[in-house]
């Protein structure tokens, strides 16, 4: 991007640290033990870095990381982004935020602070180190959008003083704050923005679309639809959202963001719940409750910004991401079900 400078301390892959460049690489996961940032840690293991997973627990779980704790290379550091922390590190993936609605405004000042300020702190330890800095932003950047697909250079439609705004702004501050600390300070960027992910590790409790629909269906209750069903959203497989994110963090240093990682396959919220029902064989009706204030009635990515720049696209077909996490959700519940027993 043309007026972010590169840092001297960058070699030309921008994604390692000269001083570091031949030994095993740190990154830091904030949000490590969160339904995505877990995912993460995961592979970056994979990829032989070593991993400092950073979380104070508020809506991540243990349970998401019980398996990584004696693996070599993995450490967990307990502690909550808001307040200033330091760490050695050749990357730094910010992940942590609550993600749901009902998690984020349930502490709508902590989940501005969470976004402001554990930016803020992050960016100082990747300048500190001249580290890669890469941020988990979100597709409600653009709020209600009046346009579909949404492209990267859409400036959005939020609502700023809504009860969504604690989210929707705080992400928006902190892609400002990214920028910024390119341009004034150097540090090397990546920045994607998440579109609806679903798949293993998420809370049944979340209060998000896919795992209320799933609950509900597992155990027959009705599932609720707020408004009409007819706002329509794009759910990526979480498997290949962390792809996405694996394939910008190893992108060349000119490759800033932000990037839109989503599947631009689109269906209504109606849709999405007749699926799962017969995924599930549930007996669940549908029911309607009142529309959520500043709810998007539209969410696709354009994805060719993706495709061009870093080589990536989603590869999981919905009906088979839905199996997987279904299959999840029935261990979890502790339920058996034939009926949707996963097809490998």
């Amino acid at each position: 991007m043309s007026g972010i400078k590169a840092p001297a301390s960058s070699v030309r892959s921008g994604s390692i640290s000269p001083k570091r460049s031949q030994q095993r690489r740190v990154a830091a996961v904030t949000g490590g033990a969160g339904f995505l940032g877990s995912h993460l840690c995961e592979e970056l293991l994979k990829l032989d870095h070593e991993v400092i997973c950073v979380d104070d627990f508020s809506t991540g779980r243990l349970d998401n990381i019980q398996h990584l704790v004696s693996t070599p290379g993995f450490k967990l550091k307990n502690h909550d982004v808001r307040a200033p922390f330091d760490l050695k590190v050749d990357a730094f993936f910010n992940f942590a935020s609550p993600a749901s609605p009902p998690a984020y405004q349930a502490d709508p000042v902590g989940t501005t602070k969470t976004n402001v300020l554990g930016t803020l702190n992050g960016l100082e330890i990747a300048k500190k180190n001249g580290a890669i800095f890469v941020q988990a932003s979100t597709s409600e950047v653009y709020g209600d959008p009046v346009i579909s697909p949404q492209v990267e250079t859409y400036f959005g439609n939020v609502n700023t003083i809504g009860p969504r705004a604690c989210y929707d702004e705080g992400k928006r501050c902190a892609e400002s704050l990214i920028f910024d600390y390119a341009r004034c300070y150097g540090v090397t960027i990546k920045v994607g923005r998440i579109f609806n992910t679903y798949g293993p590790r998420m809370r049944p409790d979340d209060g998000r679309v896919v795992s209320n629909f799933i609950v509900q269906a597992l155990t027959n209750q009705d599932i609720t639809v707020y408004g009409s069903g007819n706002q329509t959203r794009s759910f990526c497989y979480v498997d290949d959202l962390i792809g996405g994110f694996l394939k910008l963090y190893q992108s060349s240093m000119g490759v800033t963001g932000p990037i839109n990682i989503g599947n631009p396959s689109e269906f209504t919220v109606l849709e999405l719940a007749e699926k799962i029902i017969a995924l599930t064989n549930s007996s669940s009706r549908i029911i309607h409750l009142p529309s959520a204030v500043d709810d998007p009635q539209q969410r696709r990515p354009d994805i060719r910004k993706a495709e061009r720049e870093i080589g990536w696209k989603p590869s999981t077909s919905v009906d088979h991401g839905l199996k997987r996490t279904i299959a999840y959700f029935e261990r979890e519940l502790g339920k058996v079900s034939d009926s949707v027993a996963l097809a490998v």
